[in-house]
């Protein structure tokens, strides 16, 4: 039996215009056999769950180069919530200071992965921990 191909939803919250990070992660993933929707910049936390929603996604990237994370991170974990999306994987990445990861994390991010993270190691933490 094939196993299912992760499908990562990438997304930039807020109005942070710099997505190249986020770009290159996509292709990293598909390198990686996933099956990836980038939802490209300036995107709210509605539009977000949304298109999780609607393309049945694994995994949700989040991106932030603008010190927005302490509050879109969480919203869009509680839009899904509030959508019962309940099994999908939440990852952020970026700028984020080491301080803010903790609360982040009890917000409901599984992982942040600042700057120099080995990409291989974002794949291994996203492959082995997708429900299902």
């Amino acid at each position: 039996m094939a196993k299912k191909k992760i499908k990562i939803i990438v997304a930039k919250p807020g109005l942070d215009g710099h997505d190249r990070g986020a770009k290159l992660l996509c292709r990293i993933f598909a390198e990686a056999g996933m099956e990836v929707v980038y939802t490209g910049l300036r995107q709210t936390p509605e539009m977000i769950a949304e298109a999780a929603l609607q393309e049945d996604a694994d995994v949700v990237g989040l991106s932030s180069l603008s010190g927005v994370h302490n509050y879109f991170f969480p919203k869009v974990v509680k839009v899904l919530e509030e959508k019962e999306i309940s099994d999908v994987l939440i990852v952020g990445g970026g700028i984020i200071p080491a301080e803010d990861i903790p609360e982040l994390k009890k917000a409901g991010v599984a992982e942040i992965f600042g700057p120099g993270t080995r990409t291989d190691k974002i794949v291994q933490f996203i492959q082995e921990n997708v429900a299902g």
